[in-house]
């Protein structure tokens, strides 16, 4: 399998020993909220090395209001701190689209505000109907033109504001939506930096259940918890009453189980055969085999499928063992 052996340094997290349906995290307890702090301090290192390198002292973000984009302002936060800048270079800005809920919505506003930054809010639904008119789309077609135009009007608004304020545009996108190709090319796929590309969702699900302990009694603790009991979503269709319409694990499948596939292909280029296997061993009776070979082939496919995604994928710091970088880890035709 084509996986490059060269790397230009290793990781500081290593797999380790524990949950047999998480073997990428040590058991729960001290050891697991050490390496979940660990795993924001080589993410935030590697964006403070960036930010050093480039000279930017600013840093934008869009906060959805979900874990993906807390986790990303939790890692610039202590970039800036590392780097001994003033928090008023980190721009978070909610984007609210034809999607958006009015809870994520609310999370992203309450999450900004407890870390002690100006929360800023730009509604794009306007911009992106008038981009229906400019193409020709019917705003009431709820295709993938609809879904897609929204993700690439945040990102151009991103970026634009990344060159206002003289800084980085950081990107959320996480190791299993680069897996599974669940990113809108030329929208959430790009970024000047992604700080959550080493990181499986399950992993961020963990480090943000750590830094809700490690909050204590808070609004960044409350807000925190709301987010994690939020379902994963796109949301780029709209809902019923403000509503979230779509849940991402309804249309991918379990990310537990989903990430738990492409720890042991990556790390062991695992068979399916042998997946199958393991899945009976670390999850039991949880998931019968008629499921998992599904789940499996919808994984394969969209792994696959998507590798053309990933050969022009941002930068982003290698926090485990794994990545898919094709700059050094992970090289495949885009059309295996």
């Amino acid at each position: 399998f084509p996986l490059s052996g060269s790397r230009l340094a290793q990781p500081e997290v290593a797999v380790r020993a524990g949950d047999p349906v998480m073997p990428y995290a040590p058991p729960e307890g001290r050891e697991r909220a050490a390496w979940c702090r660990e795993c924001v301090e080589i993410a935030a290192r590697g964006l403070a090395t960036r930010m050093a390198h480039i000279h930017a002292g600013a840093a934008v973000l869009g906060v959805s209001g979900g874990l993906d984009s807390a986790l990303a302002l939790i890692i610039i936060k202590r970039a800036f701190d590392i780097l001994k800048l003033d928090d008023a270079g980190i721009h978070a800005f909610s984007l609210p689209a034809l999607g958006s809920s009015e809870k994520t919505g609310c999370n992203a506003l309450r999450l900004i505000k407890s870390l002690g930054l100006t929360p800023r809010v730009i509604d794009l639904k306007e911009s992106v109907l008038r981009h229906f008119e400019d193409i020709g789309h019917d705003a009431q077609d709820f295709s993938v033109v609809y879904e897609n135009a929204q993700a690439r009007e945040r990102t151009q608004v991103l970026m634009d504001l990344a060159n206002h304020y003289g800084g980085l545009m950081v990107g959320t996108g996480d190791l299993s939506e680069l897996a599974l190709g669940f990113a809108t090319f030329g929208g959430d796929h790009l970024c000047m930096y992604g700080v959550n590309a080493g990181l499986y969702k399950s992993a961020i699900r963990l480090i943000i259940r750590q830094a809700v302990l490690d909050a204590g009694p808070s609004e960044m603790r409350d807000t925190l918890t709301d987010i994690l009991e939020t379902p994963i979503s796109p949301e780029l269709l709209p809902g019923t009453d403000g509503g979230i319409r779509q849940q991402t694990e309804d249309i991918l499948g379990p990310y537990l189980l989903n990430d738990f596939f492409l720890h042991h292909f990556l790390t062991a280029q695992a068979s399916p055969r042998t997946l199958l296997e393991l899945t009976a061993d670390a999850f039991g009776g949880e998931y019968g085999k008629d499921e998992v070979v599904s789940r499996m082939r919808a994984f394969f496919t969209r792994f696959f499928n998507s590798q053309f995604k990933r050969g022009c994928m941002p930068d982003g710091p290698q926090v485990l063992e794994v990545s898919l970088s094709p700059r050094g880890f992970f090289l495949l035709p885009s059309d295996a």
